[in-house]
């Protein structure tokens, strides 16, 4: 009797199985993009000086980021929004491609200290990036901007992904005349803020001062959806 239960069980369960596994389902993969004017910039800059001493060239790029970092602070910069990211000191070179076989000698040394500065009030940006080169910046890596709340942007993004996902789907059922069922899962990637591809003026800096121009900004939600169809 035992035998027999066993092997009703096993059966069923085989059944079961065989019923998934040929369960029919739809699966499509959309992307959501909302755009908004940028309320934030982030600015990489530095200073590097060479000089025959060590000591010597550390100091004179210590001394160009001290002033930097004192007008930031007047102009109402934040501390949390400053932050060293490099700093560094090595030797220069000379006779390194000398034809004549002679090693190469140790002539100086360049010492940099690169910082990087969150600007959340847009008016300033150009104003700011005069004053930092005024104080001594004397290279600058990159300039970004973003929104400092960037969670509405992407539960945008992430609805019109979602919408765009839902209509293919049944855009594919009704091609193959076939009913869409309920949504199965759901898996998400969300990119991070980009430069929106049609950048219109946004003048961030109409005081004097480096000009900028912020445009818009973009983020993006990509979703893949999958479907049951329905009997």
């Amino acid at each position: 009797m035992k035998k027999y239960a066993f092997l009703a069980a096993l059966m069923a369960a085989t059944a079961a199985g065989m019923a998934h596994a040929e369960e029919r389902r739809i699966t499509v993969d959309a992307l959501g993009t909302a755009l908004a004017v940028p309320d934030m910039a982030t600015i990489t800059l530095g200073v590097t000086h060479e000089d025959a001493e060590a000591a010597d060239a550390m100091q004179a790029t210590s001394d160009a980021v001290s002033a930097i970092l004192a007008r930031l602070e007047q102009m109402g910069i934040e501390a949390r929004d400053v932050q060293t990211r490099d700093l560094s000191l090595s030797p220069v070179w000379s006779g390194r491609n000398n034809p004549n076989g002679d090693r190469p000698e140790i002539s100086g040394f360049s010492a940099s200290n690169r910082v990087f500065v969150r600007v959340r009030d847009l008016t300033q940006l150009g104003a700011v990036m005069d004053a930092v080169i005024q104080d001594g910046a004397n290279d600058f890596g990159g300039l970004s901007f973003g929104v400092q709340d960037p969670k509405p942007l992407e539960a945008q993004a992430r609805a019109k992904a979602v919408a765009e996902a839902t209509a293919k789907a049944e855009q594919l059922a009704q091609a193959a005349s076939l009913t869409l069922g309920p949504v199965q899962q759901i898996n998400e990637h969300v990119g991070g803020i980009r430069p929106a591809a049609q950048m219109r003026e946004f003048k961030v800096a109409d005081s004097a001062g480096v000009p900028v121009a912020g445009g818009e900004i973009s983020v993006s939600v990509n979703v893949t959806m999958e479907f049951a169809i329905s009997e």
